[in-house]
């Protein structure tokens, strides 16, 4: 199936991390690449130009939520999700099978997918492999993702090997219903902590020529040693000429090492959730907007910083915002955690331009390195 999609990786360097562009229907993308997460459509508090201003190339929404509300068939009708969105660039979106499973008592999974109740108005829905497909190719989605089964961290082994012939059983089943070629569609390895069915996976999945590669699973509970182990002996298993993505990580020093294996896309919803909690990453580290000895304090953010929030606002004046629950507040506290992390990718790929990869990286990381 031909598609305007396309991957190349550009340079790799001694470490293992990979500079790479990355080609869609909507605009290209250099990886390595941190995705700003807009499950329901929207990055909260942030418009659109501005995450152009950032420096967003790619966003990440949520197939499910969208599904749910307000719906494919409204999506549709409103010029799908990139005009719902206000968003020209590239699109991600995942297949929604996290989302659904974590529903708890409101799932049950069989072989032909994810039966659950609709946590919006607890309607009766089915999510099956060949309908996972179909709505994100209704929504539009330049990359759209495999169902795939994710079992918590502790599971038991008979548990992560039924789902990982399950998963596989199921991305077959997605490939074959694809209809839409401008919409890419990643496999989605899992596997749990264990080795052996992490490669079972991999290989079954790469046997079917996905047009890229996800790890999942991981960031559910395990230790971030174990994270990072596994991640690392399941990079090895993808396919070098396909983009690879790893889900759901992470912190600054996460990007680093996991860029440092050879991922190139990550997403989280660490900077946007942080930071309306009043958490905000600098290079000396997190800094708590809330605690009292900010009140006062007429400096930015981070010394420095370019970012809207750091060359407008003190640390005083942001304190007093998100105590005062102003919206404000929230929207400030988003642009900087966005920004610091928009630029830390920026850094990793100039690094791996010229060669300076991970010193030069691990410097703009600072503490976090």
């Amino acid at each position: 199936m031909s598609a305007p999609f396309g991957f190349e990786v550009v340079r790799v360097d001694p470490s293992g991390a990979r500079l790479g562009r990355l080609t869609t229907a909507h605009g290209v993308v250099d990886t390595p690449v941190f995705m700003p997460v807009a499950t329901h459509g929207a990055v909260k508090g942030v418009v659109p130009e501005q995450l152009r201003t950032l420096g967003t190339t790619i966003l990440l929404a949520n197939a499910y939520h969208l599904a749910q509300r307000p719906g494919v068939e409204a999506v549709r009708a409103l010029g799908g999700l990139h005009a719902l969105m206000g968003w020209d660039g590239p699109l991600l979106t995942d297949s929604g099978g996290f989302q659904v499973m974590s529903l708890g008592e409101l799932v049950r999974v069989d072989d032909g997918g994810l039966h659950y109740r609709s946590h919006v108005d607890g309607r009766a829905g089915r999510l099956a492999p060949e309908d996972a497909v179909a709505v994100q190719e209704a929504l539009g989605a330049d990359i759209a993702m495999s169902l795939d089964e994710c079992v918590p961290a502790g599971a038991r082994r008979a548990q992560v090997a039924h789902a990982v012939t399950r998963t596989s059983a199921w991305a077959a089943r997605g490939l074959a219903a694809r209809t839409r070629a401008a919409t890419a569609l990643f496999g989605i390895v899992q596997g749990g902590l264990d080795p052996a069915l992490r490669a079972e996976s991999a290989r079954a999945l790469t046997g079917l020529g996905f047009d890229g590669y996800a790890v999942g699973g991981l960031s559910v509970g395990e230790p971030p040693d174990e994270t990072a182990r596994v991640a690392a002996s399941t990079v090895t298993l993808l396919p070098p000429e396909r983009p690879r993505y790893l889900m759901g990580v992470g912190t600054p020093r996460d990007l680093l090492r996991f860029a440092a294996m050879g991922y190139d896309l990550f997403d989280c919803v660490l900077p946007t959730r942080n930071a309306r909690n009043g958490t905000l990453f600098t290079r000396q580290g997190k800094l708590m907007i809330r605690n009292a000895a900010h009140a006062r304090d007429a400096r930015p953010v981070e010394d420095g910083c370019p970012c809207y929030t750091c060359t407008r606002f003190s640390r005083g004046a942001l304190r007093h915002l998100v105590l005062a629950r102003e919206m404000l507040g929230a929207q400030l506290a988003t642009l900087h955690n966005l920004h610091f992390y928009l630029h830390l990718m920026r850094e990793v790929r100039a690094a791996l331009t010229e060669g300076s990869f991970p010193a030069r990286a691990a410097a703009a990381a600072g503490a976090w390195a």
